[in-house]
């Protein structure tokens, strides 16, 4: 349920396992059921900002009463970008993304008009473009804002302005050289997420790769993590999905067990990249440190400049400090 009686604009970015096995809701289909009532609590002045690159996401078209906003990801040709298309010419609102000789803009089209966002490479949440999630993710901010009413000129400065900054965004893809090693933060705590966060990172590495003429083999380490009341298979999956991205895998668990002995999940996690190992995934090691810090320290500790260190943060702060901490002891040794 809601804890209000209407949205006068709704966003729903995408529908993925995710706390599956929990009040009744097993499936995708429940939980993009739960998901669509806030689409349902849409008035008939308001707006839905809906992905129409998600198929369960896309069906929560037919229960919004008032105007839905697409926005899409796909390329011009594609089904999903026709009725996008078609959308448009009928009056409606939609983000799409267009190429050019200056890079990938997104475009707000209304009716026969276009208009210009931003440059995709130009949005520092994007990291260069490279962050593909957050080109989704500013594309629905500017389709909310622009349904509220907001200032074509306004949207674009607050896409140009905002960063991935542990100040303005702790625990979101955050970015911090600690002593030459690459540490990204991110709550990335299930497969689809972490993902999306293995994509970006190897899209990073492969960038600082390509600026060098001579590079050592750089390793790409990973401390995953999820909630204990989550399915045994699905932090088993968690831990495959690490595996195929990065070169270490560290489990660790979050502060709150919710309902598990300690270990537990670190134990279904390493199961899991011991399972992928096997069958020829990226990793080659895996240790299990249930304890977030000690998990972060010890991973920080293993890598050398020019490496890459994802973690996938519950205790956000927390791990700031330890990082803080693990930078200024190597000022002064």
């Amino acid at each position: 349920g809601l804890g209000y009686d209407r949205n006068d604009v709704a966003v729903v970015l995408n529908v993925s396992a995710d706390h599956l096995g929990q009040r009744g809701i097993n499936t995708l289909d429940d939980l993009a059921d739960v998901k669509s009532v806030v689409v349902e609590a849409v008035p008939r002045g308001g707006y839905a900002v809906l992905n129409a690159d998600d198929p369960h996401v896309s069906a929560m078209a037919r229960r919004c009463h008032g105007e839905i906003v697409w926005f899409t990801m796909t390329a011009p040709g594609s089904a999903t970008r026709a009725m996008v298309d078609q959308h448009c010419r009928d009056g409606g609102l939609a983000l799409v993304l267009e190429p050019g000789e200056l890079g990938e803009s997104i475009v707000l089209r209304q009716g026969k008009r276009s208009m210009q966002v931003a440059f995709t490479h130009l949005l520092p949440a994007t990291f260069g473009g490279r962050a593909r999630f957050n080109v989704a993710n500013a594309m629905a901010a500017a389709g909310a804002c622009f349904a509220s009413g907001a200032h074509l000129h306004d949207i674009r400065a607050g896409l140009r302005t905002f960063s991935t900054s542990y100040h303005l965004a702790p625990g979101h893809l955050n970015h911090i050289d600690v002593n030459g090693v690459n540490v990204f933060v991110d709550y990335a705590h299930n497969p689809a997420g972490l993902a999306a966060l293995g994509e970006i990172i190897g899209s990073y590495t492969d960038g600082l790769d390509a600026a060098r003429s001579e590079v050592h083999k750089r390793r790409r380490i990973g401390v995953i993590g999820t909630a204990g009341d989550r399915r045994d298979e699905d932090i088993v999956e968690l831990g495959r999905t690490g595996a195929q991205y990065f070169d270490l895998v560290v489990a660790k668990e979050d502060a709150r067990l919710r309902g598990r002995e300690r270990g537990a999940v670190a134990e279904l996690l390493e199961l899991g990249v011991r399972e992928a190992m096997v069958a020829g995934a990226r990793a080659k090691e895996v240790r299990g440190l249930p304890e977030e810090v000690d998990a972060v320290r010890w991973a920080v500790e293993q890598a050398t400049v020019g490496d890459v260190v994802a973690i996938c943060a519950d205790q956000t702060d927390s791990v700031f400090e330890q990082l803080e901490e693990l930078g200024h002891a190597a000022m002064h040794e």
